[in-house]
């Protein structure tokens, strides 16, 4: 059933979001030129590794001129990243990696493979055993604003309890903090 609504929903997020695809595609060209889309790898299913699809928000060779991890202000952001940042369409290209079938629309955010190290042995076993999604638990409970360790524990949670019905709930959660509303 997950993989079914994976499939439906993403295909019909591709058709319904396309014009809101094809300018953000547009306004990254305009802004800082090829390419639009950032491939990183990331850490899926059984420990598989795969090339995670996002718009690029950075300058070209941002991973050689920077820290790993993005900084508040970070001057490697582009104007146009900025925008796409704040409101998440940045993200929006991992509906490709839902339909191919390496990630969930939810789940716990992708780790890449060097973030394996910060997890025990029975927690990434845990955290694999489930696709990695585009929204989760960890993302309507504070995303950004949380700790890595707080997002572990909700990413592990989410991997121990992961159902269909817990999806369509953090679905409806995901909906209203993009509307403005917090989760309940």
């Amino acid at each position: 059933m997950k993989r079914l609504t994976d499939i439906v929903v993403s295909l019909l997020a591709l058709v319904l979001l396309s014009p809101v695809l094809l300018v953000t595609l547009l306004a990254i060209w305009m802004d800082s030129g090829l390419p639009v889309f950032f491939r990183q790898t990331r850490v899926g299913r059984g420990g598989q590794e795969f090339g995670m699809f996002k718009f690029r928000s950075m300058v070209r060779n941002a991973a050689t001129t920077g820290p790993y991890f993005t900084e508040a202000n970070d001057v490697r952001i582009t104007r146009v990243g900025r925008f796409i940042r704040r409101t998440s369409i940045d993200e929006l290209p991992q509906i490709i990696n839902v339909l191919i079938g390496h990630m969930s629309l939810v789940g716990p955010r992708p780790d890449v493979p060097e973030q394996r190290r910060l997890y025990s042995k029975a927690d990434w076993e845990l955290r694999c055993a489930v696709r990695p999604g585009i929204t989760g638990l960890a993302q309507v409970s504070g995303r950004s604003e949380m700790s890595w360790e707080l997002r572990l524990q909700q990413d592990l949670a989410y991997a121990s309890q992961a159902s269909w019905w817990f999806d369509i709930r953090i679905m409806w959660w995901t909906l209203r903090q993009l509307g403005g509303k917090q989760a309940n």
